[in-house]
């Protein structure tokens, strides 16, 4: 049975927040090297920090460990763009099931929700 998580933020009226943003990912410009994003969309953070991220035009699943923004490490797809079971296809969503420590991947291209 797949549940479908809630992904609405609750935010306190009083909440304050930092000027000044950072960043955790990316931020090389546009490519395929792991230390760039190519149209980022849906990510998730893990419970150690570590943020997971669906790399869109990468065709990929790249995370990104928690004070580690120098290079990510290619976790799912990076084998072109493809409907093979090690490939993706613009997937544009991620997330970690915690009771199978496994990813379900939204693979927009190929029109399918992979494990």
């Amino acid at each position: 049975m797949l549940a479908i998580l809630d992904r609405e933020i609750n935010i306190p009226a009083n909440a304050k927040w930092a000027q000044n943003g950072v960043t955790v990912a990316g931020g090389k410009g546009e490519g395929d090297a792991t230390n760039q994003l190519n149209y980022p969309q849906g990510l998730f953070v893990d419970d150690d920090q570590t943020v997971v991220i669906a790399d869109t035009y990468n065709h990929r699943i790249i995370q990104w460990k928690n004070g580690d923004t120098t290079n990510g490490q290619v976790i799912a797809g990076g084998n072109g763009q493809r409907n093979g079971l090690n490939q993706l296809n613009s997937p544009t969503d991620v997330l970690i099931d915690k009771e199978t420590d496994s990813l379900i991947i939204c693979d927009w291209g190929n029109r399918r929700v992979v494990r």
